[in-house]
């Protein structure tokens, strides 16, 4: 038989490959997170016809004669460019900028993924379309330690926070000479238990250049160290005397009352809390993710908590990732182990919220692939077409 008819089917076998990559890449032109795939061609085997022949004194070297015996499928890269960011508005949505895959949890399996269309369950974790778990470090009391082991990320409905004691509260602003002054705090002092208490400080002038302190609650004084402030004659603080008083709540917590931040130059009375800190018990009422991955909770007391921490895997060599569908990808033999780590960190991307990575197929390229194959496949098969002829021939040399 005829070399060129088995070349000519190998090509057709080859191309036929071809197509159905760049049909693979063109219907999944609208997946997100999808990377685009490219096929590699390598000749086979070369019929050797005549060797080389090394250059003697009276005869020049001579090239090897050889016949290819065809084409075969060297290799399919996928291409792991940027794909452009589509923005969904949902704060579960999630792109990968840069270099990395989340991970997810399948089962018993890890799995990698760029595809970042997440939501919570009925248990508070994070999954993906198809269930999978969203991986990262869970934090507690505001602190995520990310040496520890990947767990699912979580933010369960209705969380709670404990109330916290205030500790310390902070006055500055101007005050008028020869005049009593007077302000509210409001609700920004807790007990332990985080009840609020109404405090009203009160500054009166004590004619010797300074003001008295006093902190009441309901009209009563509960000053356990009043205090008294003096000022220089330029209406700056004297920082030499006393700048602070405390008050003693009902259930024994102790309140600084910080006045280092007021004044009593010429002009209208201005004090105002400054910083406050101690908060009442609240719940969770909704959350941002950053950039760096850190799920923060917002809860009804104002405070805000880091709950956990994405995790972003890289490989050394992504292309060695397998694919297992779904927009998922497992680790083999050549990918290299993952090196899991927190976004925008360690060579791995950030994170944007509310936008999804889109497809990175180019389908400008994608159809002038497909003409490729097309004219590829159709000139293969006019080979076998020609070779069936001249067998044709040759079986009709006797008739």
């Amino acid at each position: 038989m005829l070399r060129s008819l088995f070349s000519g089917i190998s090509g057709l076998r080859a191309h036929q490959t071809m197509m159905d990559v760049v049909g693979n890449n063109i219907a999944n032109v609208n997946t997100n997170g999808y990377k685009s795939a490219s096929v590699v061609f390598e000749d086979t085997l070369s019929q050797m016809i005549r060797a080389s022949g090394a250059a003697t004194a009276t005869r020049g070297g001579i090239n090897p004669a050889q016949v290819g015996l065809g084409v075969q499928l060297g290799g399919i890269s996928t291409n792991f460019g940027q794909g452009s960011a589509q923005s969904t508005g949902r704060s579960t949505d999630l792109m990968i900028s840069g270099d990395g895959f989340f991970v997810a949890r399948n089962g018993n399996e890890d799995v990698y993924t760029r595809a970042g269309s997440f939501t919570f369950d009925s248990t508070g974790r994070m999954v993906n379309n198809q269930g999978m778990v969203v991986q990262g470090w869970a934090g507690k009391n505001g602190v995520v330690n990310t040496d520890g082991a990947l767990t699912d990320i979580r933010l369960p409905a209705g969380s709670l926070i404990p109330p916290t004691a205030s500790t310390k509260v902070g006055i500055g602003g101007n005050i008028t000479a020869g005049t009593t002054s007077a302000m509210t705090l409001g609700t920004t002092a807790y007990d332990s238990a985080g009840v609020s208490h109404d405090l009203t400080v009160t500054l009166t002038d004590n004619g010797s250049g300074g003001f008295t302190v006093d902190v009441l609650e309901g009209g009563a004084s509960i000053a356990s160290a009043a205090g008294a402030v003096s000022f220089n004659a330029d209406g700056s603080l004297n920082t030499g005397a006393t700048t602070n008083s405390q008050a003693t709540l009902a259930d024994g917590t102790v309140i600084d009352i910080d006045l280092a931040g007021i004044t009593a130059y010429g002009g209208a009375k201005t004090l105002a809390v400054k910083s406050a800190d101690g908060a009442a018990a609240g719940s969770l009422q909704q959350f941002q993710i950053s950039p760096d991955g850190t799920v923060i909770g917002i809860f009804s007391n104002g405070e805000k908590l880091n709950m956990a921490q994405i995790a972003l895997a890289n490989f050394n060599n992504p292309g060695g990732l397998e694919k297992l569908g779904n927009s998922t990808y497992r680790s083999s033999t050549n990918s290299g182990l993952a090196q899991i780590g927190t976004p925008a960190d360690g060579g791995r991307g950030s994170l944007i919220g509310g936008s999804l990575e889109m497809s990175n197929v180019d389908l400008a390229s994608e159809f002038t692939n497909l003409i490729i194959a097309q004219r590829g496949f159709q000139a293969n098969s006019r080979v076998i077409t020609t070779s069936d002829q001249l067998l044709e021939e040759l079986v009709n040399i006797k008739r």
